[in-house]
Formats: structure tokens, C-alpha cells, sequence
């Protein structure tokens, strides 16, 4: 099967090197990169023709934030698995695209998903936050859980029944998509126990307080709006649950 790997980008010179690396670097050969970039005025263009050696579709104009990029990107995929890859994220690993494949091989499964590892933004050995995810299990969603974004891998068909990113919410529009497709719509999962992306601290929705807060009141509002009862204090919640993924930080090494 054909994997389509969109990374939606703005001004990514400084890291867009190694994601355009990682990808080309997976030893799964029917991959189709799709780069989908905001309008950047660096030199991310030259970066492209210079490393994407996997990248199929080159996609630039100005849009209205990353998950408009992520929309483009579903519009231009060709593959029947798609996954998100974002311009400052790494795969642990060149077998990453092999696992998603024999996974998803399986046609019961509409979807899969892994772990994933925060690390520090010029040393990515360094892990910050360890991302556990688990099989899902109806209310995880009302504690503020979701699979890990850039491990989420799902049926271009999914996407076409059930549609892409609400522009709605600027921060936790991935949180909104996966609690459509799994919590509301009961799509057929399938978690894999082990890691499958570095990811660098001081993205979008982890770049400041405000924005942690922010993104934390959307996705309660996300909740809500997809008939989720859940309490205010749900924003807390989400919060203090992700501590726990610091701690084991600290216990683990990579090569």
C-alpha cells in the first residue's frame, strides 16, 4: 500500500532538514512526502529541493494556519494510509513506515497509533516528555486523552467519510479529529507499544503557558461540542495528567 506522509510547514529552515531525512530515510519504498508549506520566506523552498529526496507534491501558498495545511495536504494525498509528520518531528527509527504498513495491512483496522517522545529542541537524545498512549477504551477522551498525532496513522477513506481538521480550534484540532473518529464514531484502532516519533519541544501548542491553557480550554470546548459531558475542571485535569510523562523522561535514553 502507498503511505502519504504530509508535513504542513512555515519558515522551517532551522529543522526541516532532518524531517525531510527521517522520511526519506524509512526503509518502506512506497512513500509519497507531500509538503505543504504557508508562504515561507526563508529559505525552506531551496531546503525542499535539496533534501526531499521522498517528497512528491510541493504545495506553497499563504493559508490560514497549520490544520488549513493539513487540509490541503488530505486533498492532495494519493496513499491509502495517511500520517502527519510535522516540520520539526523525527521517527525514532527507519522501520517506522514498515510497522504502519503491517499494521494496517489488516483491513479490519482503520487506524493505528503509538508512543512518542518530546525532546529538547537542538538535542533530540534528550527526551523531556514521554508520550504512553494505550488501547482505547470509551471515556479516555473525557479525560483528556488522545493518541499521539504524528504516530496517528488513518485510512484515506476515514478521512473521506468523516472529513479533516476544524478550523475551529487553532490549538487542539487534532485533539477534535481524533475524538470524532475514535470517541464518537467508534473507527476500528490499533495501538502499537513502543516509540515512533521524536517531536521538539516548543511547538505551536506547547510554546507557552498561554498557549497550554488555550489549547486545554479548546479541547474541553471540543468536547462539549461533540456532546461529551464534561466538567470545567477537565482543563485542569488534562493538565496535571500529562505529568506523569516527565518522570519517566528522566529514566530513559536514546541512541
Amino acid at each position: 500500500m502507498k503511505i502519504s506522509i504530509i508535513t504542513a510547514c512555515y519558515n522551517a529552515a532551522d529543522t526541516l532538514s532532518d524531517t525531510l531525512d527521517s522520511v526519506a530515510s524509512q526503509s518502506y519504498s512506497n512513500v509519497e512526502h507531500i509538503i505543504v508549506d504557508g508562504g515561507s520566506v526563508d529559505n525552506t523552498e531551496e531546503i525542499v529541493k535539496k533534501k526531499g529526496r521522498r517528497v512528491a507534491v510541493w504545495h506553497s501558498e499563504s493559508d490560514k494556519g497549520v490544520y488549513d495545511g493539513m487540509n490541503k495536504g488530505l486533498s492532495l494525498a494519493s496513499g491509502e494510509v495517511i500520517g502527519f509528520l510535522n516540520a520539526d518531528d523525527v521517527y525514532m527509527h527507519s522501520g517506522v513506515l514498515t510497522k504502519v504498513a503491517a499494521t494496517m495491512d489488516d483491513s479490519a483496522i482503520d487506524a493505528c497509533y503509538a508512543n512518542l517522545v518530546y525532546v529538547d529542541r537542538k538535542q533530540i537524545n534528550r527526551v523531556i516528555r514521554h508520550w504512553t498512549s494505550q488501547n482505547y477504551v470509551p471515556g479516555l477522551f473525557e479525560k483528556g486523552w488522545m493518541p499521539a498525532h504524528p504516530t496517528f496513522f488513518v485510512r484515506k477513506s476515514i478521512y473521506e467519510r468523516l472529513g479533516g481538521f476544524n478550523l475551529r480550534y487553532r490549538l487542539q484540532s487534532d485533539f477534535d479529529l481524533a475524538l470524532r473518529f475514535i470517541g464518537i464514531k467508534d473507527i476500528e484502532t490499533r495501538y502499537i507499544p513502543e516509540v515512533w516519533v521524536r517531536m521538539r519541544m516548543g511547538g505551536m501548542s506547547n510554546n507557552s503557558i498561554r498557549n497550554v491553557i488555550r489549547g486545554n480550554i479548546e479541547a474541553y470546548l471540543s468536547c462539549r461540542a461533540n456532546g461529551l459531558k464534561v466538567p470545567p475542571w477537565f482543563i485542569l485535569g488534562k493538565v496535571f495528567s500529562r505529568l506523569p510523562q516527565f518522570v519517566k523522561a528522566h529514566r530513559m535514553k536514546l541512541d
